[in-house]
This record gives structure tokens, sequence and C-alpha cells, in this order.
């Protein structure tokens, strides 16, 4: 009988294991449906809307086929006739969208002008994430440096320095 419950116990309790594995925990990154778009990823999203309005896509289709959140609201908007207009009024005061929004009003009449605007601001998107990295990076090197230098500095003071001063302060006045 107690063999039995060992051998019972030993085949239990590793089970458990594997299930709590695949559960998930307070430190884990969240979902990606659920995360931000970073600037990299706006920008594959304003060369994709680019490129199925070049493909001849309407413009509430092909925001549709990208599936950008911020102009779900706008495609709605223009697939049931909305003036282009108002349909992206709301869409001007997202700072994520404000831009291709002011040009889709611009460009009303044609996708193919607001093809190159999607283009445009995808570069534009790209260019200003690789000048914020860089910006990031270099700070995070002066952010590094600064406690080096309040280390070594004291240390080559008294080791270097100071020896140095200190004889020739005694070879001239001794």
């Amino acid at each position: 009988m107690t063999y039995l419950l060992l051998a019972l116990a030993v085949l239990v309790a590793p089970t458990t294991r594997p299930l709590d594995r695949l559960r998930p925990r307070a430190n884990d990154p969240p979902p990606a449906e659920s995360r931000p778009a970073g600037p990299f990823e706006r920008a594959a999203a304003w060369d994709l809307l680019a490129a199925c309005l070049r493909a001849g896509l309407p413009v509430p289709t092909a925001i549709a086929a990208v599936g950008i959140e911020e102009l779900s609201q706008v495609a709605e908007l223009l697939r049931l006739g909305a003036d282009p207009v108002t349909a992206w009024a709301a869409a001007l005061n997202d700072p994520a969208t404000g831009a291709v929004a002011r040009a889709a009003r611009r460009t009303a009449r044609s996708g193919a002008a607001l093809a190159r605007q999607a283009a445009e601001l995808a570069e534009r998107t790209r260019a200003d994430a690789v000048d914020q990295a860089e910006a990031r990076a270099q700070r995070a090197a002066v952010a590094v440096a600064a406690p080096l230098a309040l280390c070594f500095l004291p240390a080559f003071l008294c080791l270097g320095v100071l020896p140095v001063v200190l004889g020739l302060a005694a070879r001239f006045l001794g």
C-alpha cells in the first residue's frame, strides 16, 4: 500500500509543473495585441497602406486590410459614404494618425496621391525612430561613463597625480 501511494505521488507531482509553466506570470510581456505599436510597426503599417492603395484598393478597404485600429472608425465612415473631410476629422486629433489624416483630406479624390503620402510618412516615421534610438544610445553612453569617471578620477588623482606632486614638492622644498 505504501509503495502504491509513493508511486502515485511520483506520477502525479510532475504533471502540475508543466501546466504551471504555461500560465502567464506577472513579469511576462503583454501579448502583441495589447501592446501599443512601436514606430517601426507604425511605419510598416503606413508602407502596407501605401501598397494597398497603389494596388487599387479603395481607401476604406485598404485601411481595413492594414488593420490600423485608430483608423477603423474612418474606414467605416468612408465605407458608409461620408464626406472625406468629416470622416477623417476624428483621426486628426490622434498624434499617430494626424499626418495621414491631413494628407487624406488634401487628397480625397485619389487613392494614389494618398499612397504617396503614406509612403513618405512611413519614411519619416522610420527616420524619426532611428534618430530617437541614436539619441537614447548616446544618453546611455553618457550615463554609463559618469559613474566610471566618479570612480576612476579620485583613484587617478590619488595614485597618479598626488605622488608626483608630493615628490616634486619634497625635492624643491626640502
